[in-house]
């Protein structure tokens, strides 16, 4: 016989307790006494919690893809792109925050920055985008530290793409397989020659076509991300300093021109 008297039975769950709404929402602290500042600290927590689902998605997305299941991971990635489209939308609300509002709470902030963010640095490496240097900002720490060091010397969704378009017989070349993935991603022109077969021959590689499509989606929707976040920015702080020490405006216009699939951007004018 079941027993049925225990403290999780499915009878016993509210909608608080299963969400720990108590302690989501007692984790909002402003420091000052501005209104507007709630709206910033609710923004940003936000985005962490979507970042948070989207390592958890791109996660299962790599394991799907190394074991060479890339229909489910079409799914997995289209979930992504669409949190990022959420993402971006935030920085609507955001600007509702004018620069006088966020100039009376600014100083509170001290160097504390989204530019330290860990989890979207873990998606920038698990898209393939490494840069070691912002392990540094992560050393008290720990797990997170330790969680970045993880992605950043693991194979980048790109990477494992690329090996199951070898597997399948298309020309990758031997030197980017045998890469240090740890590194910044080189453009090849033979991986290009290889995704020009895919776009060439759509019928024979659908697979790797549409995975293609679904990467280029993840790449688009980050630059939109980025280019919300450049506007938003200047809307509020115009080309004053970032907070985390950052040129502001400046360095977030820089980011534009990071590609995570550079070879699915530059194959289009060959073809």
């Amino acid at each position: 016989m079941t027993d049925t008297s225990g403290p999780h039975h499915p009878s016993d769950i509210t909608y608080a307790g299963y969400l720990a709404l108590d302690d989501l929402l007692a984790a909002q602290h402003p420091i000052s006494d501005q209104h507007d500042e709630m709206l910033f600290v609710v923004i940003h927590q936000t985005k962490e919690l979507w970042l948070k689902q989207i390592l958890h998605e791109v996660t299962l997305a790599q394991t799907l893809v190394r074991a060479g299941d890339l229909v489910p991971a079409y799914k997995i990635l289209a979930r992504v792109s669409r949190i990022q489209a959420v993402m971006t939308m935030s920085w609507d609300i955001l600007a509702t925050m004018t620069p006088a509002d966020y100039l009376r709470f600014r100083g509170v902030l001290g160097s504390s920055s989204g530019f330290q963010s860990d989890q979207f640095r873990r998606f920038e490496y698990m898209m393939g985008l490494k840069d070691d240097r912002f392990l540094r900002f992560h050393v008290d720490r720990p797990a997170a530290h330790a969680a970045l060091k993880s992605a950043l010397v693991a194979p980048s969704l790109y990477d494992d793409a690329l090996a199951q378009m070898a597997a399948a017989g298309l020309p990758i070349p031997a030197e980017v397989l045998n890469r240090d993935v740890s590194k910044p991603w080189e453009p090849s022109e033979g991986v290009e020659a290889a995704w020009l077969e895919v776009y060439r021959d759509t019928t024979r590689w659908w697979p790797f076509y549409q995975l293609a499509e679904k990467l280029v989606d993840l790449d688009d929707a980050l630059l939109t991300w980025r280019h919300k976040h450049v506007v938003t920015v200047e809307r509020i702080i115009g080309r004053r300093r970032g907070t985390g020490g950052t040129a502001g405006v400046a360095y977030l216009t820089e980011t534009l021109q990071r590609r995570c699939f550079p070879e699915l951007w530059s194959l289009r004018t060959k073809l």
